[in-house]
């Protein structure tokens, strides 16, 4: 089978995790409290509602709770040590939230509505589309469906949302994975797959991934 080691990875990933929500259960955030904070402090870059107006900074609208809650927990420095998740503006924007209001603009955000990009380059949706559902076999590149899901919806507390993302953001991502600036993916996952990505390809699957639904 296809990248049989990679699906071997995410099914271990996602036993790790169903395991963790098991053993212990974490209280939910309170959506109303998040909108509270969220229409103070994060309008600015996100937009009210988490669909950001700027392809700078990513769509929150629909992403899975889980996964906004540990990003916001890595780019919040403890005990004194550099944050897992290092950004000049979220470092300082997320240090005065505790874990509550943490789960409170998770629980916001995922509640929303996101509303979705398009795919613009007709000259790589080919290639995009072909990256994403088939990966590259030649290369040892999975397919990003093998994680993200056919339309890239992704898995709630597994795997992020991706489809419908800024075609900017998602190829900035997938080249600080590539050099090692974003290190906070479980099991280096996204490393090891953006490794073997060529600029071309990352900047065709990007967008064929902004115009997934």
């Amino acid at each position: 089978m296809k990248f049989s080691l990679l699906t071997l990875l995410c099914a271990l990933t996602a036993f790790g995790a169903q395991a963790a929500d098991a053993a212990k259960a974490a209280p939910k955030g309170d959506a109303a409290r998040g909108q509270a904070i969220a229409s103070t402090v994060c309008v600015a870059c996100h937009g009210p509602d988490g669909n950001s107006p700027l392809a700078a900074n990513p769509k929150l609208a629909g992403q899975h709770a889980d996964y906004l809650l540990k990003q916001m927990k890595n780019f919040k420095a403890a005990e004194g040590k550099q944050p897992e998740r290092v950004s000049a503006i979220m470092n300082g924007m997320i240090a005065a939230f505790d874990e509550g209001q943490m789960r409170d603009l998770s629980a916001y955000f995922a509640a929303q509505t996101q509303k979705g990009e398009a795919a613009k380059s007709r000259e790589t949706i080919e290639l995009g589309q072909k990256l994403y559902r088939g990966g590259d076999q030649a290369k040892g590149l999975p397919a990003c469906a093998a994680c993200h899901g056919p339309a890239g919806a992704g898995i709630p507390a597994q795997y992020p949302r991706i489809g419908g993302q800024f075609a900017e953001y998602t190829e900035v991502q997938l080249k600080s994975f590539r050099d090692g600036v974003r290190a906070n993916d479980p099991n280096k996952m996204m490393r090891m797959v953006a490794l073997k990505m060529t600029d071309v390809e990352i900047k065709a699957v990007s967008d064929y991934i902004a115009g997934l639904r």
